[in-house]
């Protein structure tokens, strides 16, 4: 039997195909169903998926989602996979339930995402109890990579970085302020374009101005959505996502001053839910 799991935020798309003891990974783009209609999704499973499995028909597929959380969503994602894959058993959650089975398997745990936006949830070992889900990149997505790259846009625009970080922006990125305003305002998908920014957070650590906004980002987070639940206090804390694990230093300070205990942090759910889905 051939299983498909999808991982997918706004930004990319993690499949991984398990065809006996043998699995396979394959990126595509993105299928955020806020972004893209049916028609767009297909289009992207047939030219980016299809092809690199081959022959390996999947019996089986596992897909978890961002904006999945809408019945109308979910429908649109199972309608669009099981176009192109019709003989297919199609289940299709939420990446909030993606991540959950990723960190905690079947046990209770709080779960954190933060990537190219954010949520958080409770999680009792069978399902979502309570949740946070982002409000988007215009009205939260706290500590996400939006969150984090639209301080570094904002702190460069507005003068606020240091002569030294001014000149270290321009030479890794050419661009001005025309530029980037049209980027966020007239462009298709502005929050992975302010994402693309939070790399320059990773790549200047030490410097007072980029801890700042590392810190500041990240607590807003712990603020507005860990600090909700009180289970919080009680069970593992768990981070998935690329902003959680290269920031992994400041998630455990923040968790000492909060008292929480740190659970894992994770990159990619994608390996927690192929253990997960083999068992």
């Amino acid at each position: 039997m051939n299983i498909l799991i999808a991982d997918s935020g706004s930004t990319k798309c993690e499949w991984c195909l398990l065809h006996g003891k043998k699995s396979s990974v394959v990126e595509t783009q993105g299928m955020s169903p806020y972004f893209l209609n049916k028609k767009q999704i297909e289009q992207i499973i047939e030219k980016e998926l299809v092809p690199c499995l081959k022959k390996n028909v999947p019996d089986e597929i596992y897909y978890y989602g961002t904006g999945c959380a809408s019945a109308v969503n979910r429908k649109m994602i199972h309608g669009a996979i099981k176009k192109i894959f019709p003989k297919a058993k199609v289940q299709v959650d939420h990446d909030l339930m993606g991540a959950a089975r990723a960190v905690c398997g079947n046990k209770k745990g709080v779960v954190c995402n933060l990537g190219t936006g954010s949520f958080a949830c409770y999680f009792d070992g069978k399902k979502i109890v309570k949740s946070r889900p982002g409000l988007g990149y215009v009205l939260g997505d706290e500590g996400s990579g939006a969150y984090l790259g639209r301080k570094v846009l904002q702190y460069y625009l507005y003068g606020t970085f240091d002569e030294e970080l001014r000149y270290r922006f321009d030479a890794s990125y050419v661009t001005n302020r025309a530029e980037i305003l049209e980027n966020v305002y007239k462009k298709p998908m502005p929050n992975r374009y302010l994402a693309s920014f939070a790399i320059f957070l990773a790549q200047n650590r030490g410097h007072y101005m980029i801890e700042n906004i590392i810190e500041d980002g990240l607590n807003d987070f712990f603020f507005h959505h860990v600090c909700k639940f009180s289970e919080s206090w009680k069970l593992p804390i768990h981070f998935i996502g690329s902003i959680a694990y290269g920031f992994k230093d400041v998630i455990q300070q923040l968790c000492g001053s909060y008292e929480f205990e740190l659970g894992q942090v994770l990159r990619k759910p994608i390996d927690g839910l192929v253990d997960y889905h083999r068992k």
